[in-house]
């Protein structure tokens, strides 16, 4: 069977099985308690933490380790009480946390016919800003950069969903973004584990309350486990993301099958895994069952 929705979800990556059964077996333990093999699956958190901070480009004191980014990013906003701005494409774990949590007191902002928010206007009323690293489904990336960098002269905090863009792009300049919400399963790792990267200002920030786990910002037991498995699964994937070559040339197949095809923001630039197509003439529920009935 071949998969074709890997912005969906992925399968867990062999290395990841590996870890996660390795912690499961030998580091089953509670790291907040305090006899030693317990202090020794602490130990094995805190360098956990510490290789994804040298992932994204940040200090581990950032990361908060959350069930994935749709928890990460309802703790975002619940705990960010300010007027918000988001794109108007994010996905919906940005933007219906974004109006539940701000009361509805946000501005969508528009991209452009290319599928990109270049720059952001210049009336914007917002002490945050959030737009996604990479769409999941058209491909389209967002210069995040760009706009990390020109939030901070305008005083305006940054923060991206990056759940499409980890795993598939170079992730190791994430930490330039003030906020910063990953997911596991996206890139091999196992479902229920993701993140939340603070700024180094909110470091008395607290979400989730109960015991002191995460420095007191997010209670519950650390699932010290899946948290292995996700940093393992992108410390492999990384080396080998991928490049559009093979998109390209299936596109191009596909339009001297289909030459009425459509390609969305292809002049854009875009995932090397993700091509979205606008098919001619068809439901698309008869192509989705079609394809599925061949595997």
């Amino acid at each position: 069977m071949t998969y074709f929705d890997y912005n969906a979800t992925t399968p867990l990556h062999p290395a990841a099985l590996e870890a996660w059964t390795k912690a499961n077996r030998d580091h089953w333990y509670n790291a907040s308690s305090l006899y030693r093999e317990a202090a020794s699956t602490a130990q094995l958190l805190d360098a956990a933490r510490e290789r994804l901070a040298e992932l994204l480009g940040c200090e581990a004191a950032r990361i908060v380790f959350t069930s994935g980014a749709t928890e990460a990013n309802n703790a975002l906003f619940a705990s960010i009480r300010c007027k918000v701005g988001i794109s108007n494409i994010e996905h919906p774990s940005v933007r219906e946390a974004a109006m539940r949590w701000t009361n509805g007191n946000l501005t969508e902002l528009q991209v452009d016919d290319r599928g990109r928010i270049e720059t952001l206007p210049t009336n914007l009323d917002a002490g945050l800003v959030s737009i996604m690293a990479a769409n999941n489904e058209s491909g389209v990336l967002q210069p995040w950069q760009t706009l990390a960098a020109e939030c901070k002269q305008r005083g305006i905090a940054f923060h991206t969903d990056a759940s499409q863009w980890i795993g598939k792009l170079d992730a190791s300049q994430l930490g330039q973004c003030d906020y910063i919400t990953g997911s596991a399963h996206k890139f091999g790792g196992p479902k229920g584990v993701g993140f939340l990267v603070l700024r180094d200002e909110d470091q008395a920030l607290s979400f989730l309350h109960g015991g002191p786990q995460e420095n007191g910002r997010r209670a519950g037991t650390t699932n010290y486990p899946g948290i292995e498995a996700m940093v393992t699964a992108l410390e492999t994937v990384t080396p080998h993301v991928g490049d559009p070559e093979p998109r390209d040339a299936f596109v191009e197949q596909m339009k001297s099958i289909l030459p009425d095809m459509k390609v969305v923001n292809e002049t854009s630039p875009r995932l090397w895994n993700t091509v979205m197509l606008v098919m001619p003439r068809h439901d698309n529920r008869k192509w989705l069952a079609r394809l599925s009935q061949r595997g």
